[in-house]
């Protein structure tokens, strides 16, 4: 019986060769457009979830007590003792490691020059984490002046030499020995190395007690059965136990949540990378979704050819669940061929996929349980498809059918209009989410920055930077290749860190707990970056020996302090005395589509890890970058040239932002081809049921654009009502996603007006060759028979 239903499908599917290319082509692509999402939700889900000890595994993050507007802060940097305390006072932590994300570090071995990037870790985390040993052992880190290679790293250094307990030279000063080999770590993973190092010589003894500098982050494992929620509880306040100006608590984050979870508002984790998930999982659904309807649209709109054969059937005995399995097959038929044609698109479409989402996806074809999913997939798709159709047709009276007493109607029937107006009101509700996401990306892309960014040039500190500093910087203004020069204790483009317990004059109670980013510099900040001085001077250490007790604010910290006359004042940290100096306009250091911060910029000798220099506007940029790698090389020979760009890496801020409205742009565009190709399909077979119609309307005097007129007011109509459901729908779900913004557009009603328009101009292109084909052909041929 089985092979009957296949048999009949078959003939059936080359007999309407029209209709079945097109339900086999959107099928297919609906098809490989959720494949893709699936296996990229898959692998996001994945993140760092292959480790052993997993369910176990937490991140400390710290949270501080609300301030006077009632805002709670959060940040993941931890200061070192956190984890020897945790591990040696509470039994339900098993083991805790730090890690430390340090700039690029230089290898020499024989004559090999290699610059590669690694974490400074706890020996534990080797036993935390499940990265699989190559060579050594889990204890590979134990020695303080050891490291463990990645495999890519082991045979960039050492070709196809053995690695084992040879020397390596880092930084042109420290030797360590190889202790081990470890497989790469995988793309879904938040710890990305190329080698591991002890943190332990980074701590000292100065760090190992230092409650208040964080710069670290801070893993636990606890042990099995521990309760998660009483232990959090218990170690909140253990910061401002051991120092009582550390005005936070810390809280675990779990492993499953690091990447998914990771960004917070007042103390609460609210989304992240989970909001991108969310978003393509229910695009993939709806691209599922439409192709099924056009499946459905397609299929029952043949129900008038179709009706004799399910008469005829019945009347030789066949029950409905019998009429109902062979629409089904021949589904799942339709299905399967689509599902095979979706693979191959599938693979031409994943480079294209990748680089969209920004995100490595490797699809296993030797894993059997990829197959039995792709095998359920196709049947649930099948399903899903045929269902409404077989059951429809099924229904069909065979007396009526038999004696030409049943019709279908001449327009669309309602179950068609209303599967109509569902794709192209989720078609329109992806246009209006493409247009909105890039006008806001347009709208903070133009926000002021609050300094210069062109021709800003910025280039970690190691190696002898620091030991020459003076000399390459005067190399740099002398030379005529920089106007300025400053260094920073971190990039202008990154987020800064925080700190809380400043106390000033007149401070409102309430202020205690209020936090600041904090940045430091050793001189030249202003002219530098181009900041805009409000009032008082620039942290300057040649005219101003203590500067070091000197600290600039931004304008947002000025408010929130209450300051009338800020310079000379003094603030607290502590029993650290600084002295306010100037204030310069607020900037973006940051996220640009957030409210700015209040900031101190501290003056400092020792705390800067980035050097930034102003290029001369009046010189060619090529020749002045020349000029200025042959400088650096002559200060830092062991070092390459690693400048960059502040203009580039501030617009890397936007690739998140940007990223979702590609994404947003192809699946509305795969969606509107997917509608449009069942809208090409209906207007095919309406302008073939109507032909006799059209014929004696001709012959009655009817012009072609009347004629075309009458078949496409039908599917406009249609559009019009997916535009009034849409404009609202649109406006709820992008409204909400602005609200992750402070910095934000406001929606404007000419969004729906054009996205409407533009659906129905496609609309009518889609459907207007038919309708011209049916207006211009021949009446006599329609109207002969009659």
């Amino acid at each position: 019986m089985l092979k009957n239903y296949f048999k009949i499908a078959w003939r059936n599917l080359w007999k309407n060769k029209v209709f079945s290319f097109i339900n086999i082509v959107g099928l297919a692509t609906g098809m490989c457009g959720a494949i893709l999402i699936f296996t990229w939700v898959q692998n996001e889900l994945s993140f760092d979830r292959f480790h052993k000890n997993a369910d176990n595994l937490y991140k400390i993050w710290n949270r501080s007590y609300k301030d006077a507007s009632g805002n709670i802060y959060t940040w993941d940097i931890t200061s070192a003792p956190i984890a020897t305390e945790l591990k040696q006072k509470y039994p339900e932590v098993k083991a805790a490691a730090r890690v430390y994300w340090p700039n690029d570090r230089l290898f020499n071995y024989k004559d090999k020059s290699i610059v590669a990037t690694g974490l400074d870790v706890d020996p534990e985390f080797l036993s935390m984490f499940s990265f699989p040993m190559v060579y050594g052992s889990k204890q590979a880190l134990n020695d303080q002046k050891s490291i463990v290679l990645t495999s890519s790293l082991a045979k960039r250094i050492f070709g196809d030499e053995d690695p084992t307990d040879k020397m390596l030279r880092i930084n042109d000063k420290d030797n360590y020995k190889v202790t081990g080999v470890v497989k790469d770590p995988p793309a879904n993973t938040q710890f990305q190395f190329d080698y591991l190092v002890s943190v332990i010589p980074l701590i000292g003894t100065s760090e190992s007690n230092n409650w208040g500098n964080a710069s670290f982050n801070t893993y636990v494992q606890l042990q099995p059965g521990t309760n998660v929620e009483a232990f959090d509880k218990k170690i909140n306040g253990m910061l401002t136990q051991h120092d009582p100006n550390l005005k936070f608590g810390i809280f675990l984050h779990p492993s499953k949540k690091w990447h998914l979870n990771s960004r917070f508002e007042n103390g609460v984790a609210v989304g992240g990378a989970i909001e991108t998930v969310r978003l393509l999982l229910g695009i993939a659904v709806l691209i599922l979704l439409i192709a099924c309807i056009n499946f459905m649209n397609l299929t029952t709109a043949q129900s008038e050819k179709r009706g004799k054969e399910v008469g005829v059937r019945k009347v030789i005995g066949a029950g409905r669940l019998s009429i109902i399995k062979q629409f089904l097959t021949e589904s799942i038929l339709v299905t399967a061929i689509a599902g095979l044609i979706g693979i191959s698109l599938v693979q031409l479409a994943l480079p294209y996929f990748q680089e969209l989402t920004g995100t490595k996806i490797f699809i296993n074809y030797s894993d059997p349980y990829l197959w039995l999913a792709g095998l359920a997939f196709i049947l649930l798709t099948g399903l899903l498809a045929g269902s409404y159709p077989a059951f429809y047709l099924s229904s069909f009276r065979p007396v009526k059918v038999l004696k030409g007493l049943f019709k279908t109607q001449t327009q669309v029937i309602n179950p068609r209009k209303f599967l109509v107006v569902t794709q192209f009101t989720v078609a329109i509700v992806l246009i209006i989410a493409t247009v909105i996401i890039y006008q806001q990306i347009n709208y903070v892309q133009s926000r002021n920055t609050g300094y210069v960014r062109n021709n800003l040039i910025e280039h970690p500190i190691n190696g002898t930077i620091n030991k020459n500093f003076e000399a390459l910087k005067n190399d740099l203004i002398n030379s005529g290749t920089a106007v300025a020069v400053s260094k920073t204790s971190m990039p202008v483009t990154l987020d800064a860190s925080s700190g809380s317990g400043f106390n000033w004059g007149d401070m409102d109670p309430g202020h205690k707990n209020l936090s600041f980013s904090r940045f430091g510099t050793t001189g030249d900040f202003v002219k530098t970056f181009g900041f805009k001085l409000v009032a008082g001077r620039d942290i300057d250490f040649n005219k101003y020996p203590s500067d070091s007790s000197a600290v600039m604010m931004n304008e947002a910290a000025l408010k929130v302090m209450g300051l009338k006359d800020p310079i000379g004042q003094t603030i607290l940290s502590g029993t650290n005395k600084l002295t306010i100096v100037g204030v310069v306009k607020d900037f973006i250091i940051g996220s640009p589509s957030q409210a700015i911060n209040p900031m101190l910029v501290f003056g400092t000798k020792n705390w800067s890890n980035s050097l930034t220099f102003r290029l001369n506007p009046h010189k060619p940029v090529s020749a002045s970058l020349k000029q200025a790698e042959a400088i650096f090389k002559k200060y830092n020979p062991a070092y390459p040239f690693q400048y960059h760009f502040v203009d580039q890496a501030y617009a890397e801020k936007f690739k998140s932002e940007e990223r979702t409205g590609k994404i947003a742009f192809t699946f509305s565009c795969l969606t509107i081809i997917i509608s449009c190709l069942g809208l090409f399909g209906l207007a095919a077979y309406m302008a073939e049921s109507r032909a006799k119609e059209i014929g004696i309307r001709k012959v009655l005097g009817a012009g072609v654009a009347n004629l075309m007129q009458l078949l496409t007011r039908d599917f406009v109509a249609l559009v019009l009502v997916s535009v009034i459901i849409a404009a609202p729908i649109g406006w709820w779900f992008m409204n909400k996603w602005l609200q992750d913004f402070n910095y934000r557009i406001q929606i404007s009603w000419t969004i729906f007006l054009y996205s409407g328009l533009a659906a129905v101009i496609i609309a009518v292109i889609t459907v207007s060759y038919q309708a011209a084909k049916a207006a211009l052909a021949n009446p006599i041929k329609s109207i002969k028979t009659e």
